[in-house]
Order: C-alpha cells, then structure tokens, then sequence
C-alpha cells in the first residue's frame, strides 16, 4: 500500500490547508451560527471555561473519595470482629453512593448551566 505524504513531505504544515478546505469550515461555522449557537469564538470560549470548572470540580470530588477510602481502610486495619467489619463496609457503600449521586447532579447541573448561558448568548 502506498505511503501517504505527511504534511511535512508535502510541503503543507499541519495548518495549512486548501482553499475548499477553508471554505468548508467557514460554511460549517456559519450552519453553527444559523442553529442559535452565537458566534464560534463565545461557545469557545465558554466551553474552555467550563471544562476547566468541571475538570476542577472532579478533581477535587476525587480527592475527597480518596481521603473517605483511607478513612475505611484504617477502620478496617483496626477493626476487631466480622460484624464491625460489615457495619464499616455497609457505611463505606451508602457514603460512597450518596457522594457520587451528589457529584452527578453537580456535574449535570454545571453542564446545562453551560448550555443554558450558551444558549442566551447566541440569540
């Protein structure tokens, strides 16, 4: 099978491209505007803001499950009978599934926040 020419080999570099290929962007950005998505550059803009708030929002959910796993385990190194070592495993669920419901609903209602505010912006 023949070999593609990279960019380099062609003489393009990665970012540059054809005039079709331009104007093909160019149109997708305008069917984008034409859909009530406002100009390109405020949804951008407004999408890197909210990645890096949802990135730091799960970091930091991540942090607190793993401070509450350190927590069960030293409950469970120190425990001294199998039923105390059922009440530590029956709380560690509950308090893991109440913390990650929780975190869902956060992260859901930051997402359509996101859309919410993208939205009013474009029209």
């Amino acid at each position: 099978m023949p070999e593609k020419a990279s960019p380099a080999r062609s003489g393009k570099t990665a970012v540059q491209g054809t005039s079709a290929d331009t104007t093909h962007a160019t149109s997708d950005m305008e069917t984008l505007r034409a859909m009530g998505f406002g100009t390109i550059t405020q949804l951008g803009a407004a999408w890197a803001e909210t990645m890096g708030e949802l990135g730091t929002e799960v970091a930091s959910f991540v942090a607190e499950r793993i401070k509450e796993d350190v927590k069960t385990q030293h409950e469970i190194l120190h425990c001294k009978d199998p039923a105390e070592l059922q009440e530590i495993q029956a709380r560690f669920l509950k308090t893991a599934f109440d913390q990650y419901t929780a975190e869902t609903g956060k992260l859901v209602e930051m997402s359509q926040e996101f859309f919410r505010t993208t939205g009013e912006k474009g029209n």
